[in-house]
């Protein structure tokens, strides 16, 4: 299940980045519900879990509006409006607080030109903001964070995009007509040139191509013979080299032994007088 999780995702996010521009780090606007249910469920630190879900780096942010429905709720929201405190507060330019949705609805706009991710746990700003197109939407369900799916609107409407980035646009077209003329006049200018070019002489085959050979064929050359194996002799069966036959001689006259005839040796005159 957190393959498949992981692979709708990265879908989702490939088209948000392709088609509507969005780029690392990623925004998250946050409601108060959102704020809430991570502190209740756990889901702490926030940014952790959403970089782990976007695969991205991520910053948070809210607004003044936001801060102040905590603050009207009472106690049971205060740690809820400390952990607002501590995001990035996004600007509404709003003199007189509003309600969280309706801000948040503001600041996104018709084009969401800020490029922010919506975390709410609010399902009637959810279907609202699924309407409008590029606008990715975050939600929790107990101790999971989830990415909603693209609706069908949006997927029409990427496909608008890509058509139209396939066609030329009328300013593309207008420098596109310039060029051409600038070409043609450069053209134009250059016809006497050409004339006298085609006036030089020509080859034999009536073309404006050298007669003789530019380069030299290589000839085919003999194999190396420093790589060549030499030839064995196939009735010499156990051939043995000249070295080694001369080396054996050689062992062999070593080997010899010297006959020497034993003399006797003469004993002194004293031993034999007595």
């Amino acid at each position: 299940m957190r393959l498949k999780k992981q692979r709708r995702v990265r879908k989702s996010l490939r088209l948000y980045v392709t088609c509507f521009g969005f780029r690392k780090p990623f925004k998250v606007l946050c409601d108060g519900t959102f704020v809430h249910h991570l502190l209740v469920n756990r889901i702490v630190p926030a940014d952790d879990a959403l970089t782990n879900l976007l695969g991205a780096p991520v910053k948070l942010f809210t607004t003044r509006c936001v801060l102040a429905e905590l603050k009207r709720l009472g106690q049971a929201y205060s740690e809820s409006l400390d952990a607002a405190n501590n995001l990035m507060i996004a600007r509404c330019e709003h003199e007189k607080p509003k309600a969280a949705d309706a801000c948040i609805a503001e600041i996104i706009g018709e084009t969401n030109s800020e490029h922010f991710f919506v975390a709410s746990q609010d399902g009637d700003l959810r279907k609202k903001f699924k309407e409008i197109h590029g606008v990715p939407i975050i939600f929790a369900l107990r101790n999971a964070l989830f990415l909603e799916p693209i609706s069908a609107t949006q997927r029409e409407h990427a496909k608008t995009l890509d058509k139209e980035r396939s066609h030329m646009s009328e300013r593309e077209q207008n420098v596109l007509k310039e060029r051409v003329k600038n070409i043609k006049e450069e053209i134009g200018d250059q016809n006497l040139s050409v004339q006298a070019f085609k006036n030089t002489p020509k080859g034999k085959n009536g073309m404006w191509v050298k007669d003789t050979v530019q380069f030299k064929r290589k000839k085919v050359k003999g194999p190396n013979p420093l790589s060549c194996k030499k030839k064995k002799n196939p009735l010499n069966k156990n051939p043995v080299p000249a070295k080694q036959k001369e080396s054996g001689n050689d062992d062999a006259k070593r080997c010899r032994t010297r006959n020497r005839k034993t003399r006797k040796r003469k004993r002194p005159r004293a031993q034999a007088e007595n």
